[in-house]
């Protein structure tokens, strides 16, 4: 079964961090960059960070560089986005995107005292 399942969303004071994982089916996972994008309401939904299969390159949005880190796991077909100095901005549901062309239910984080 082709699927992406994100968790590690939840509710987190200003300046606390989390950490989102996804987990893949094989084949939309090896060979493929990865990227996790946001979605908050009445928003568009935005590129966050993306993985190039091997790991040799990363690209971060200009609003959380420095803050997030995406990493991936090619041996248990995971991806991961460490999320820290978290702000109310970045609100949003996360989801998880196979350049193949999938996406995962979302997980969502929150930011608020």
């Amino acid at each position: 079964q082709v699927q992406l399942v994100e968790s590690g969303g939840g509710l987190v004071q200003p300046g606390g961090s989390l950490r989102l994982s996804c987990a893949a089916s094989g084949s939309i996972f090896s060979g493929y960059t990865m990227a996790w994008y946001r979605q908050a309401p009445g928003k568009q939904r935005e590129l966050v960070a993306d993985i190039t299969y091997d790991s040799s390159r990363t690209s971060y949005a200009d609003s959380v560089k420095g803050r997030f880190t995406i990493s991936r796991d090619n041996a248990k077909n995971m991806v991961y986005l460490q999320m820290n100095s978290l702000k109310p901005a970045d609100t949003a549901m996360y989801y998880c995107h196979s350049w193949r062309g999938y996406w995962g239910q979302g997980t969502q984080v929150t930011v608020s005292s």
